[in-house]
């Protein structure tokens, strides 16, 4: 004969004190490994944004980042000219674009970060949907001007327009501010290519853009690029390419999250282990005439779970609720492919939500287990004579 509900019910309402405690202690656990899942979760949405469906970058071959690649002004030529590229009236999609990088102190600290400088060409913002001037104006080709991402600016000293910052021996004005739709890109500062090539004395680009006809034409194109033994290049899908950082970027974090997590559940668990047993003690008479009313051993067991498992789900309500005004929040933290600043946000997504209860629930499985078996073994006798 099985328990009502309303038993559980009255059991967890009675014991106010200690239900919100091991309630706050599981959901402060859950929080905690949900802000960090979301830090994680908010690297992989921003890089995974980041690549078009129809673009190819271009590096040199064997080459993991575009800081350690090399593309000749000779192989842009060759690359320009290749069947399967889109062409906007006689002139291909194609964007010679290099990459370096400054150090700047973050605002209000004396520390600071690198910042990706990136190189772009007439093309590059055609090739990448998002991209929106919110201030200021374009730069001047050929001129030593900078358009900056407004998440950037409002994270580092000395960016917003007007400001100038150096590149080895160049000063570089701040002409305008930009927004790239949530992507990568919002963590860069953007300036003409052959400035940037002058400025770092260096000839050539560190990768090329291209823009495919459709996906046969893509897979086709990456081919015979990374196929072409004169070149030594090695061409992917720019989504791929993205993905890729994207695990070397979050990785970390989802790792710190695990083991901060499981170290919290451990205490977790015994908190609730420790609430369960102390409920046992008192109601040991109470399990006793249990028995003699007819509810068997496994009834008691699965009674004491239950109320477990309600705590635990509340206590991930209130892990969830701790999280949320995250959400969206705006942060950055190092991308260790590019030894740089990247700008993101939180992001409490639904998946996370739910990885969030399997995590509670499992602490609270975990604190009830041994309380709810002892409860089943009491003996009728035992139990009544019990003071």
């Amino acid at each position: 004969m099985a328990l009502p509900l309303k038993y559980n019910f009255r059991n967890i309402t009675v014991r106010k004190s200690s239900t919100l405690a091991t309630a706050v202690t599981i959901g402060l656990t859950v929080g905690v490994f949900l802000m960090v899942m979301a830090l994680a979760k908010g690297i992989d949405l921003t890089l995974a944004s980041s690549g078009e469906p129809l673009n190819l970058i271009v590096l040199r071959e064997g080459s993991t980042a575009e800081l350690n690649s090399s593309v000749t002004r000779e192989n842009l030529n060759d690359l320009k000219f290749l069947d399967g590229i889109v062409r906007e009236g006689d002139q291909p999609l194609a964007a010679p674009e290099s990459m370096t990088l400054i150090y700047k102190a973050r605002k209000g600290m004396s520390q600071g970060s690198n910042v990706i400088i990136r190189g772009i060409g007439p093309m590059s913002t055609k090739l990448r949907s998002g991209f929106n001037q919110v201030s200021g104006r374009m730069f001047h080709a050929g001129l030593s001007e900078a358009i900056v991402s407004r998440r950037i600016a409002e994270r580092f000293q000395g960016l917003d327009v007007g400001d100038k910052f150096r590149v080895q021996a160049t000063d570089y004005t701040v002409v305008g501010l930009f927004e790239a739709g949530g992507k990568a890109f919002e963590s860069e500062i953007w300036v003409d290519v052959n400035s940037l090539a002058t400025a770092t004395k260096r000839d050539s680009f560190t990768s090329v853009l291209l823009r495919a006809k459709d996906q046969p034409s893509l897979e086709a194109l990456a081919k015979r690029i990374s196929e072409d033994q004169k070149l030594h290049l090695k061409a992917m899908a720019e989504r791929i390419f993205y993905e890729d950082q994207q695990g070397n970027a979050s990785s970390l974090l989802k790792y710190l999250a695990v083991f901060l997590a499981l170290i919290m559940a451990i205490g977790a668990g015994f908190a609730g282990m420790n609430t369960m047993y102390a409920a046992v003690a008192r109601r040991t008479k109470e399990i006793g005439t249990l028995r003699v009313l007819g509810f068997g051993r496994l009834s008691i067991l699965v009674a004491f779970v239950l109320e477990s498992l309600a705590i635990a789900i509340l206590g991930v309500g209130i892990g969830i609720l701790l999280a949320l005004p995250l959400n969206f929040v705006s942060t950055g933290t190092s991308n260790f492919a590019t030894f740089s600043e990247i700008a993101f946000n939180f992001r409490v997504t639904p998946d996370l939500m739910v990885m969030a209860l399997i995590f509670g629930v499992g602490i609270g499985l975990l604190g009830s287990l041994l309380p709810s078996i002892r409860a089943s073994r009491f003996k009728i006798v035992d139990a009544l004579r019990a003071s």
